[in-house]
């Protein structure tokens, strides 16, 4: 049986940096992984090439049988396929929530509206925002956003989700709102690809950490062992850094 989701040698260069330099892995269903490692070497570019907002120059990515770099891939497909939640909630300003999340089930998988809006309401439900269902953005706190735009994910019923370090744009105390979320939906079955520097998410729901740096993976594992025995020094000094950055106990 083939994985969900599998990249074969990615590359992508932006001039003279090289971003990625052959990224390999793969994620079964039902897995969470979460990628981590310093910021500008490539875990978010990876995402973004995942589900070809940005073309890698090298390399391919599978999406079960189907190849999502091949030149004839439906790509409005794939990403029906593919959820991606963004930092920045990227939510449309002048459209409430429900509006926001019925979006994609009308517009791409061509849902009448009374199934349209079913499926958006069954969605906000999931994330905690049934009453916020009339709200607009600018009415919402930043966590409240970003239950939105997971809510507007869910409602495509996607086969795999990106994060793309979902709580990084928030105030300390709203980041647990979302946090929860992403437990319950790890604890789901939900497939979940996560970039992001929360270890203490990682370490409770992760199947298997990927630190990267200088655009290669350089350890993966699960958490038990990446947390109390990393195989390589630099995964270890990372991860002691970003523990004493955030106040992650041992």
């Amino acid at each position: 049986m083939a994985p969900l989701l599998r990249t074969e040698d990615v590359h992508k260069r932006y001039g003279k940096e090289e971003v990625l330099r052959g990224v390999s892995m793969c994620l079964e269903p039902g897995e969470t992984k979460v990628i981590i490692g310093p910021s500008g070497t490539g875990k978010s570019t990876l995402l973004r090439c995942i589900n070809r907002l940005t073309e890698p120059d090298r390399g391919r990515i599978w999406l079960e049988e189907q190849e999502v770099t091949a030149r004839k891939a439906s790509i409005n497909r794939l990403r029906a396929d593919i959820g991606f939640v963004f930092q920045d909630f990227n939510l449309f300003t002048h459209l409430t929530s429900l509006e926001n999340v019925r979006l994609g089930p009308l517009r791409v998988r061509r849902l009448g509206r009374p199934q349209a809006n079913r499926t958006a309401l069954e969605a906000l439900a999931q994330v905690g925002l049934s009453d916020k269902t009339k709200s607009y953005p600018a009415e919402l706190s930043g966590g409240q956003q970003q239950r939105v735009a997971i809510a507007r994910a869910l409602a495509m019923h996607p086969k795999l989700i990106l994060f793309d370090e979902p709580t990084s744009a928030l105030d300390p105390e709203l980041i647990g709102e979302v946090l929860e979320v992403m437990v319950r939906l790890a604890k789901s079955g939900m497939t979940m690809l996560v970039v992001s520097h929360e270890m203490g998410f990682a370490r409770s729901v992760a199947d298997e950490i990927i630190f990267m740096e200088h655009g290669v993976i350089v350890e993966q594992g699960p958490p038990s062992r990446m947390f109390k025995a990393p195989t390589q020094a630099r995964t270890g000094e990372f991860l002691r850094k970003i523990s004493e950055l955030y106040g992650e106990a041992d």
